[in-house]
């Protein structure tokens, strides 16, 4: 049985949102502590996570965490419905691209600009969101999802992301961003994923 590590109101929700798109069987331990930003708060001891962070997930005592790691094993392992393209499909090679982009790139970005951070282009591999930014719009333009016509879980990623940001001063609200969101968030896994949210 797979157990997923949530928080509620956390963006730990977007792993419940790509189980239920994956149709997979699924529990959730809602973590009871959780250590805060500011420093403060404890680790929940039954979380797994090596940082007592969320989402991590157990499948039968494997453990995988970090959201873009965690979209790429369920994928794998629920490949029927196609939202993570399998070794030898041609968009495999977009698609594990676009998920460490997300954590490696995009991630960091927008932490830097809610930070205040001046990183200057280029330096360790990071770059402005503007730039970020730039290429997401370029890509959405040529298709309604990130990997042109069907739906992934990056989407679920990104999407969920943009809805959370979208109109604040992270990220300016444009029709084309506004349209996406809606795509993503209008599914009914995501629907199902909310009536979830608290376990």
């Amino acid at each position: 049985m797979i157990t997923l590590f949530h928080r509620p109101r956390t963006r730990s929700q977007r792993c419940i949102f790509l189980l239920e798109e994956l149709g997979a069987p699924y529990e959730i331990h809602v973590v009871s502590s959780f250590r805060r930003p500011d420093g403060s708060g404890e680790a929940d001891p039954a979380n797994p996570h090596p940082h007592g962070k969320i989402p991590a997930l157990m499948d039968d005592g494997t453990l995988v965490f970090e959201s873009a790691a965690i979209a790429l094993y369920l994928t794998d392992k629920f490949p029927e419905n196609g939202i993570g393209p399998v070794v030898g499909d041609a968009r495999r090679a977009a698609y594990v691209s676009w998920l460490a982009y997300y954590a490696g790139v995009m991630e960091p970005a927008w932490m830097s600009a809610f930070m205040k951070w001046d990183v200057p282009r280029g330096t360790a591999g990071w770059v402005k969101t503007d730039d970020v930014m730039a290429f997401v719009i370029a890509t959405l333009e040529r298709g309604p999802y990130i990997l042109g016509e069907k739906f992934s879980a990056v989407d679920i990623l990104i999407g969920t992301t943009f809805k959370m940001f979208l109109g604040s001063p992270m990220l300016v609200k444009t029709d084309l961003l506004e349209a996406y969101v809606e795509r993503v968030v209008s599914r009914p896994a995501f629907a199902r994923a909310q009536e979830r949210e608290n376990g």
